[in-house]
């Protein structure tokens, strides 16, 4: 009954409003996930609490000091966040619906023939995409790159001499942005203790982020794919590539009496 003054006057202008600067929040929330800007979110929090906190228990200095920093705090936003609102405006400019599917067949196509060879040979890979959750925190602990995914590079990467064979490459997009990167180990007391360092990386950052692995075994040669935290072992490279094809948004478009045949 209490209530009933507010519905009444409660447009449906009104709940549009409301699911739209929602839905912009939780985008925003599963941007900057697993990311450093997280923390610098939380500081910039602490700073508008301790401004009303100031206000309240009229600290006249402190009060003054951090209503001027407040005063600018949308371009502070700005250069503190400039990647991740970067990040932001790619993902908002693309279509949610249609994805460019020859640059995503590609990308998988490369690295499915990159694996295939490195499963043949017994080197040791670790490859990992980025989906929504940034990576941008592990991508600093590893060199950067910029490069567009291909299986010589790939190789090259993971080849035993090369100096950043031992860390895993991150790919964004159809870039691959890092090389030599350290990633988390899995710490799921479940996971299957035959399992080496390589494999307990691919499985931990499936667990803190969104992400997804693939993994060469460096002593069997077996290909695994991790998400979720949960790991598929022993796949194959047409498994491979219709899995990353489904996780990574990129649907066939064989008809259907062709997959139905060949399957």
């Amino acid at each position: 009954m209490h209530l009933w003054p507010f519905w009444k006057f409660l447009r449906w202008q009104d709940l549009l409003d409301i699911s739209i600067v929602s839905y912009l929040f939780y985008r925003l929330l599963l941007l900057i996930r697993g990311t450093r800007a997280v923390q610098m979110v939380a500081g910039l929090a602490v700073i508008v609490v301790m401004y009303f906190v100031a206000e309240h228990l009229q600290l006249l200095t402190l009060h003054w000091l951090l209503g001027t920093f407040m005063s600018s705090i949308f371009l502070v936003v700005v250069i503190i966040f400039q990647e991740d609102i970067r990040r932001a405006l790619m993902h908002m400019g693309r279509s949610p619906f249609v994805k460019v599917q020859t640059e995503y067949s590609q990308v998988i196509e490369e690295v499915v023939k990159a694996v295939a060879t490195m499963a043949e040979k017994k080197i040791g890979a670790l490859i990992v995409f980025e989906r929504e959750t940034g990576l941008n925190e592990f991508v600093e602990s590893g060199t950067p790159l910029e490069a567009r995914v291909s299986r010589d590079l790939l190789l090259s990467i993971f080849h035993p001499f090369s100096p950043l064979h031992d860390g895993a490459v991150i790919i964004r997009e159809n870039k691959v942005v890092a090389a030599g990167v350290i990633l988390p180990l899995s710490t799921n007391p479940m996971v299957g203790r035959g399992l080496g360092t390589r494999h307990r990386a691919a499985i931990g950052i499936t667990e803190v982020t969104d992400a997804v692995s693939v993994v060469v075994s460096e002593e069997t040669g077996a290909v695994s794919l991790a998400v979720g935290g949960k790991i598929t072992r022993e796949i194959s490279p047409a498994t491979l590539r219709r899995m990353l094809s489904e996780l990574l948004g990129f649907h066939s478009v064989e008809p259907w009496w062709r997959r139905k045949i060949f399957k």
